[in-house]
Order: C-alpha cells, then sequence, then structure tokens
C-alpha cells in the first residue's frame, strides 16, 4: 500500500501548485515545508524528520493545488499513501484511522500552540521554545530555515543565538 520515495537533498517531494497525491511518512532525512510570499520570501511552516508526517492534507482530500514547497533540507526517503489505499486502509483497519485521527489531533493542537506563540512570544523566546521542543531538529537545519520558521530575518537570528548561547553558557 506504500510507495517509496527517495528525495536528495535540496530536491523537491512537491511543489506549490501541485495536487498532493500522497500522503508521506519519512523513514530517514529531513525535509522543510514552506509558502513563498509575495517577494519570494519562504515562510517556513514545519520541519519533517524521521517517524513524521509530512504532505499538505488540504490538498490531498480535496484534490486542490497546494500552496506549498516540500523540499529536502537532507538526503531524505519516505514512504508515500495515495488516496486510495489510504481510505482503504481506514476502512480495513479502523485501529489506523484512530491513530491518524489522534495524529491528527495533536496537529492541530501544536498548530494552535505555535500560532499563539508567533503573536505573544518575542523572536528569542520562539526560538528557545523551538530548541526545547525540537532539539534533533535544530542542528540538523541552516539558520536561514531556522529564521523562516521564526519569522525574522538570518541576521537577526545570528544575534538571537549569539545571545541565548552566552546566556546558557553562564
Amino acid at each position: 500500500m506504500l510507495t517509496e520515495v527517495k528525495v536528495k537533498k535540496k530536491g523537491y517531494l512537491m511543489q506549490a501548485g501541485e495536487i498532493t497525491k500522497y500522503e508521506y511518512f519519512i523513514t530517514k532525512g529531513c525535509l522543510k515545508v514552506y509558502t513563498l510570499d509575495v517577494d519570494g520570501s519562504p515562510h517556513i511552516s514545519m520541519f519533517a524528520v524521521e517517524d513524521y508526517w509530512t504532505g499538505d492534507l488540504a490538498s490531498f482530500m480535496t484534490k486542490e493545488p497546494s500552496r506549498y514547497f516540500i523540499k529536502a533540507t537532507e538526503d531524505s526517503e519516505l514512504l508515500g499513501i495515495s488516496r486510495t489505499n489510504y481510505d482503504l486502509l481506514f476502512q480495513e483497519i479502523p485501529k489506523f484511522e484512530k491513530f491518524y485521527r489522534i495524529l491528527y489531533q495533536r496537529s492541530l493542537i501544536s498548530y494552535i500552540r505555535r500560532s499563539n506563540h508567533g503573536i505573544s512570544l518575542t523572536a528569542e523566546e520562539r526560538y528557545i521554545q523551538f530548541k526545547k521542543k525540537y532539539p534533533k531538529i535544530v542542528n540538523r537545519i541552516t539558520q536561514k530555515d531556522l529564521a523562516g520558521y521564526i519569522g525574522i530575518t538570518p541576521e537577526f537570528m545570528s544575534k538571537i543565538i549569539t545571545k541565548v548561547n552566552r546566556t546558557q553558557k553562564s
């Protein structure tokens, strides 16, 4: 029911404008999910590493074009499930549907918290939260990508990292 997919570092799993045909489970690697604003600046909504699911669920379910790019930041290996097999799996294995429901509930909670942090925390606090929540990811991504996730310029990100590291050594 699953399709093996490999994406080289800097390669695209998906690009904006495409209709998402698969949801993906990452077995190896790291990918970033992002949109581009009118100026072409990336806004990273998430990083996906081993044991994460990624894709554009809205496009997958509605068959409408995606607004997202998914690009590998490392050589990556994934398992993709098509919509037909996705529906069949739910029908044949009810526990899988329960698993997915819980997974998406957790995703929604995480999304709401991230949105709230974006308006209630400083950039420095958002960075500290990211480091605590995703210690395995922080050292696998570029400072530029981290800035795109936090919502600041790479230059300001550099200043925050320096300040936080200096404070943590004290």
